[in-house]
């Protein structure tokens, strides 16, 4: 008996990384699954995303983990039409949703006073306001059978500030307000809404050059710079997690073992919030 038996579960952003996780895993533990992603790039961002045939293999993937063919429809999250439609298909496929995770996520790097309108902006559109996008299109109807859960893909730096990220950060804490405002108005619907702060995981959002460049302190970094980074980052001995390790407590927050949790942001970060900071640019005058 797994703990979303019954359920229908709704993933933005699920053709890979932890999207994928948390589609494969919710399917591991009983759900159907609706698998939305863009299947584009955005100009902004310096990693190629997540393409069509990636999508359709983790639809490949929830169907060998559930038996159950899941509803699949490219979707961008700045789309409220496309989300909407989405929604619709999974709907009609399956009668009803019962839960949100939205997961869809972008992250490029400037310094503050060099990032463009075009760098913020995307950044926003998809990190904030394609979350407020895909809650807006499933909660009609939700409200309608007075029943669901949200879950939130947030980050650490939806509590903590970070270098060259001014937009990401803003669009995190943005997660964390929105999760909290949505909690509390929808609450008298049976309708929880929560949130997770991944530290380091391991997904193609982290696997690219400048990435690498950026935990070096140098050019020419590799993904071993990457490794070495995760494990300075957190608490337990490990470097950049799984991204099961997110999916399996968004299955928590989605199933009845979590009923009377809303509101809140768990952090999934090997214990980084524990650690206190440094300031290494600072030199004496």
């Amino acid at each position: 008996m797994g703990q979303l038996d019954g359920k229908v579960v709704f993933v933005t952003g699920a053709a890979r990384g932890q999207g994928r996780a948390h589609a494969v895993v919710s399917a591991r533990e009983g759900a159907k699954v609706i698998l939305t992603d863009i299947g584009d790039d955005i100009n902004t961002v310096p990693y190629p995303l997540a393409t069509p045939s990636e999508l359709n293999e983790t639809a490949r993937l929830v169907e060998e983990a559930s038996g159950v063919q899941p509803v699949v429809a490219i979707a961008d999250v700045r789309s409220q039409r496309a989300l909407d439609k989405a929604v619709q298909s999974g709907i009609e496929a399956f009668g009803q949703i019962d839960c949100l995770i939205a997961n869809a996520g972008i992250w490029s790097l400037s310094p503050i006073w060099e990032l463009s309108d075009d760098e913020w902006s995307d950044s926003l559109s998809v990190n904030l306001t394609g979350v407020f996008r895909s809650v807006k299109a499933v909660l009609p109807h939700m409200i309608e059978r007075r029943s669901g859960s949200i879950v939130l893909t947030a980050s650490v730096n939806g509590v903590e500030p970070t270098d060259r990220c001014a937009h990401y950060v803003a669009g995190k804490h943005g997660v964390i307000g929105l999760m909290k405002s949505i909690a509390r108005e929808v609450g008298q619907f049976n309708i929880r809404c929560n949130a997770i702060n991944p530290g380091v995981i391991d997904t193609p959002m982290i696997n690219w050059q400048g990435a690498y460049d950026l935990v070096a302190g140098h050019a020419d970094g590799v993904r071993d710079d990457m490794i070495r980074a995760g494990y300075n980052y957190h608490v337990l001995p490990q470097g950049p997690m799984n991204p099961e390790a997110c999916a399996n407590v968004a299955v928590w927050l989605n199933s009845h073992y979590a009923a009377a949790v809303t509101g809140v942001a768990v952090p999934v970060d090997g214990g980084h919030l524990l650690l206190g900071g440094s300031n290494p640019q600072n030199v004496p005058l």
